[in-house]
């Protein structure tokens, strides 16, 4: 039984992995991510969380406020989303359910922010939707961006970190590019160069 709790806390999180910068999709579903030593993080964990990583990306209005219902629904499609990328990463058959989540996420709301005008600010956009279905715009404007990924040319570049102990995904932006972080790429270096180094003890010993 797993008795580690996954921490909802966005301190330790590592910078975004390459191609999240160009895909929400991809940075939303590194928001569950495994730390060296098995430390799990859910940056969408909480209410408070979820609502921050929203408002960070412009996702969300800066007075947002969710509610656990909404953090939960948050949840449920990125793990929906992950098993999609994962199966696209493996050659799969794409998960049935995670389909239509990713679906019915299309269609909650519109996809972008309206025009609208005023005399003080112009032409300028509004939310399309009321204060009560924030959560429920983001999740169409994520599925959005997830469809671009999924069925556009850099689908062939996703891939997993190739840390064995790191669970986040990227876009391979050349082909020596292996994992999500200088940091991971720096721990199997090192743990490379060790096992190398106790061999070469192993057999002069």
């Amino acid at each position: 039984m797993d008795r580690q709790q996954p921490s909802t806390g966005p301190a330790s999180a590592p910078p975004p992995a390459p191609g999240a910068d160009r895909y929400p999709a991809l940075d939303f579903a590194n928001t569950a991510l495994t730390m060296p030593g098995g430390v799990r993080l859910d940056l969408l964990g909480s209410p408070e969380s979820a609502t921050a990583w929203l408002v960070e990306r412009r996702l969300a209005p800066p007075d947002a406020v969710l509610m656990e219902l909404c953090a939960g629904r948050l949840r449920t499609l990125r793990d929906q989303l992950r098993q999609l990328i994962a199966a696209g990463i493996d050659g799969g058959p794409a998960p049935l359910p995670a389909l239509d989540a990713v679906n019915e996420a299309l269609v909650l709301a519109p996809a972008v922010d309206l025009l609208g005008w005023d005399e003080t600010r112009g032409v300028h956009r509004v939310q399309a939707h009321p204060a009560d279905r924030i959560a429920e715009h983001a999740m169409a404007r994520i599925a959005a961006d997830a469809a671009d990924l999924l069925t556009g040319e850099d689908a062939a570049k996703l891939a997993g970190c190739g840390a064995g102990d790191c669970s986040r995904y990227l876009l391979r932006t050349h082909a020596s590019r292996h994992w999500c972080s200088v940091r991971c790429g720096d721990r199997v270096r090192a743990a490379r160069s060790y096992a190398r180094r106790t061999q070469g003890e192993q057999r002069q010993g």
